[in-house]
């Protein structure tokens, strides 16, 4: 039987942040996951180039029941924490649109930088290698399909249920349960969603489309850009929405935003009245839009025939777009798990599991879930070394 100090569970971006922390410690760690490669979400994200953080993380951007729980190990681990380590590494980035961070070149950096570490630290890094059976009887015994191993302190950081193709699972959940951890509700998050056939029959000539949009649900809102898919909407704003919306609710689409379409097309009807309405539509939105608002409408023919009340519906139409969506594309597409090991029974300084001592729940099997951005990562950056520091 091998013996080690810290066994965890999942090579992922929390677990090898855990790993080097606690190596770096002096504590003996042994890594183990099923995958042949270490860091695979991190190497597909962000279309290779890996958003590994975001310029800022304040609380308010990550979901979960208790949302004052990631407080703790995003302010003492923060982004320009991880950026450090980045520019120490020689890793160039740049960044996109509202603090995104991204590498200039390869995700693999990341991973390479994270590996990297982990070997320096001493770590144990076991690839391909099957989990069957955790018990505890003071210290931990993880069986696998190369053995058994024993050690004091347990990491949970297999991440939840996103991308199946990955090899995501529900592991943590169980194991969380196994030893009496609550967890609460999961569903995909940062998701596209979907609609009934007949809102497709009138979306699916839009597919490829984009615009900037608001898309709004209660008083949530997110400015970014929106795409229509041959089975419903996607694009930042969506996918962002997505996190807070659930079945039955609806959303308030503002396809032309920063413009007020009614009095542009009112002021407009002076100037250039004989052009037709479709036309005067299509200089505010992309020319199938406008056909797709007006022909809901059931309204054509010269800008300067509209009265006020139709130019007032088409604006309604445009800037106030209602849409009821049926469901989401699930784990298959989704790039986080909302939900998982309830923060009730976590302490948020250590993310050690307060009735099991030496059991630590990291990174996505948490019920944190950032904003699309940078945030899932900043959090499993946070979270990993908060209890590298205390396994």
């Amino acid at each position: 039987m091998d013996k080690t100090d810290v066994i965890i569970i999942g090579a992922g971006a929390a677990g090898m942040i855990c790993a080097v922390e606690a190596g770096r410690r002096g504590r003996r760690v042994t890594v183990i996951d099923h995958a042949r490669n270490p860091g695979e979400k991190i190497r597909i994200s962000g279309g290779g180039r890996c958003n590994f953080t975001n310029l800022e993380a304040p609380p308010e951007r990550f979901l979960s029941r208790n949302p004052r729980f990631a407080i703790s190990a995003l302010s003492r681990f923060t982004p320009a924490d991880f950026i450090a380590r980045v520019d120490a590494a020689g890793i160039a980035w740049h960044e996109k649109t509202l603090g995104q961070l991204f590498c200039d070149g390869s995700a693999r950096q990341i991973v390479d930088l994270l590996v990297g570490d982990m070997a320096e630290a001493g770590v144990d890094l076991r690839l391909v290698t099957e989990v069957t059976a955790i018990t505890r009887d003071g210290a931990f015994l993880v069986q696998t399909s190369g053995g058994t191993i024993h050690a004091t302190s347990l990491v949970l950081a297999t991440g939840g249920k996103s991308i199946p193709k990955m090899g995501a699972t529900g592991f943590a959940y169980r194991i969380a349960e196994q030893f009496g951890l609550a967890v609460t509700e999961t569903r995909p998050g940062l998701v596209p969603l979907t609609f009934a056939e007949q809102e497709l029959e009138v979306l699916r000539p839009l597919a490829g489309v984009s615009v900037q949009a608001r898309v709004t649900l209660d008083r949530t809102a997110f400015d970014e850009g929106l795409l229509f898919t041959h089975r419903g909407l996607s694009g930042p704003s969506i996918l962002q929405i997505s996190s807070y919306w659930r079945e039955g609710d609806s959303l308030t689409v503002d396809l032309a935003r920063g413009c007020d379409v009614a009095a542009a097309l009112k002021a407009e009807r002076g100037s250039s009245g004989r052009v037709a309405v479709h036309t005067a539509l299509a200089r505010h939105v992309p020319d199938k839009v406008a056909g797709m608002v007006l022909d809901a409408a059931g309204i054509s023919g010269r800008l300067a025939d509209q009265s006020n009340a139709v130019l007032d519906r088409i604006g309604e139409a445009t800037n106030r777009w209602q849409v009821k969506p049926v469901g989401s594309e699930g784990y298959r597409t989704a790039e986080v798990t909302l939900g998982g090991v309830d923060t009730d029974g976590l302490d948020a300084r250590t993310m050690e599991a307060r009735a099991v001592p030496g059991l630590y729940v990291v990174g996505e099997a948490v019920d944190v879930t950032g904003w699309l951005g940078g945030y899932n990562f900043q959090w499993a950056w946070s979270s990993g070394w908060a209890a590298g520091q205390a396994v």
